[in-house]
């Protein structure tokens, strides 16, 4: 705990006397593809290529490429495993996992922004016996956003989505909703609410019927550059989760390659 404060503070700091930034605050440079777990409207830009590395409990890593291929819309892949960071064998993932994205309505001042798309990489650790991730991947969704000015900016998020992992027999669409709050030039408070619809089956599910509760702060730290501290599952619903909250870091890098 003593080293994540220290990264967060040192990240703080820096932040403070650099212009250029990524994806967070009121001077973000770049659209946001997701919340914490749920997507967004958000799309990466024609010609920009984005790298995103999550770090998350028990060794959790995961890593994801995605391309601006065409205006409004991009594609990525992705892929990682679980005690990648720690000791003993590394459990990789069975599969990659692939995603693509097209906004089919930009925001307006009446309308907000609507995307669709396809996610198959889901968070956590991997169960072979369930085929399923431990936070289930998107799968199939559509996502709307739309942006307020309210002290900077306030931007509310809303998405369903239909995922494949249903080996577990949870085969309900389900939903989620978000916000993000700007403070200042840099930086952003943001939360979801994963209803886990697809995951309260009494005798299968993971979790307990309360859903996933997410919060973070996002920094834009250097050109391109943006640093993440989450903290996940606030309500405790993960049944063999023996806290109240897990700690996970995201860092990501958008760049022009042409």
């Amino acid at each position: 705990m003593k080293k994540i404060c220290f990264v967060f503070l040192f990240t703080l700091l820096f932040s403070s006397i650099i212009l250029s930034q990524g994806t967070a605050g009121v001077g973000a440079k770049f659209e946001y593809r997701s919340l914490i777990d749920m997507p967004t409207a958000g799309i990466l830009e024609k010609g920009f290529v984005g790298v995103t590395t999550d770090v998350m409990p028990n060794g959790v890593l995961i890593e994801k490429l995605e391309v601006g291929v065409f205006d409004n819309v991009s594609f990525g892949i992705s892929y990682g495993g679980s005690n990648i960071i720690g000791q003993g064998k590394v459990n990789w993932y069975a599969y990659p996992g692939v995603n693509i994205r097209g906004r089919i309505l930009n925001e307006t001042n009446t309308f907000p922004a609507i995307s669709i798309g396809f996610d198959s990489q889901g968070k956590g650790t991997y169960s072979e016996v369930s085929s399923r991730y431990e936070i289930k991947s998107p799968g199939f969704y559509a996502a709307v956003s739309k942006n307020f000015s309210f002290i900077g900016f306030l931007s509310l998020h809303g998405a369903i989505n239909y995922s494949l992992e249903t080996k577990d027999g949870d085969n309900f669409p389900n939903v989620s909703v978000g916000f993000e709050k700007t403070i200042g030039n840099k930086l952003s408070l943001i939360a979801e609410y994963n209803f886990a619809l697809n995951d309260n089956a009494i005798t299968s599910a993971f979790g307990n019927g309360n859903g996933y509760l997410n919060m973070g702060v996002k920094f834009g730290i250097a050109q391109g550059f943006t640093f993440e501290f989450d903290l996940r599952d606030l309500l405790n619903n993960k049944k063999f989760n023996a806290s109240t909250a897990d700690r996970a870091i995201r860092l990501e890098y958008i760049k022009n390659i042409f």
